[in-house]
């Protein structure tokens, strides 16, 4: 039986593809790069997509953390922004995160209900395309999008994971999933630097992500999966 995989971009794709396929979610600058390094740090992580949700979910969680942002700013009454860099170094671990983005976490919701729904950053690349092979038959890979723009590090980081499951004999959808990953393919990931997010990461004085985001490349073996409105390992998967 042919397996396949297709990219896609933005929130609103996922809904094509809940019936009938497993679904992969990029975000790399920023949610799915907090997302997926929190896991890993073996916090609990609640994706939501308004700040009304937060809030209340917030209401039901012992001392959680209220992390993210909308249209680049931390909404008032968050504990921090949506940034990877600073998540690694918190200490109270026991404390559960609920994230908030523009795109990220409105397409985790969006996904919600299909095959499975996993998170995937250049953390966590190769983790991610050794999870699906021989579970997934058909995979769309999505990046969150930003601003309208399907951004150069969430193609790059789609590419990259379609690549690794057309290798191990996987087909290609669409000729623009062929066309991403022959864009991107041995790329390195210094690239996302000439983007639009890195320059505003930079402008905005939240340098120290993009580094993070850099020094950190197919780093983890664990795989998040959104399972009843939490980010959990997904089985087989080793926590670091």
């Amino acid at each position: 039986m042919e397996c396949t995989v297709v990219i896609d971009c933005f929130p609103e794709s996922a809904q094509s593809y809940r019936d009938r396929y497993a679904i992969v979610v990029i975000d790399v600058i920023r949610a799915t790069t907090t997302a997926t390094t929190a896991v890993s740090l073996k916090r609990r992580v609640f994706p939501v997509q308004t700040t009304d949700e937060a809030f209340v979910l917030a209401s039901s969680l012992q001392d959680p953390l209220l992390v993210g942002e909308l249209g680049g700013n931390m909404p008032y009454e968050f504990d921090l922004t949506n940034s990877p860099a600073q998540v690694a170094t918190l200490s109270d671990s026991h404390r559960p995160i609920i994230l908030l983005s523009s795109s990220g976490t409105q397409l985790l919701q969006n996904a919600a209900g299909s095959e499975a729904v996993y998170v995937a950053c250049f953390r966590n690349l190769s983790a991610v395309a050794n999870h699906i092979l021989g579970r997934h038959q058909r995979v769309a890979i999505i990046g969150a999008g930003t601003r309208g723009q399907f951004r150069r590090e969430d193609q790059m980081g789609c590419a990259w994971v379609a690549e690794k499951l057309l290798a191990a004999g996987y087909q290609a959808e669409t000729r623009e999933t062929e066309d991403c990953i022959a864009r991107w393919s041995g790329v390195g990931p210094e690239e996302i630097q000439v983007g639009r997010s890195a320059e505003y990461l930079r402008r905005s004085g939240q340098d120290q992500d993009l580094k993070f985001i850099l020094d950190h490349i197919d780093d983890l073996h664990v795989v998040p999966s959104l399972v009843s409105g939490e980010l959990i390992p997904a089985p087989g998967t080793v926590m670091e």
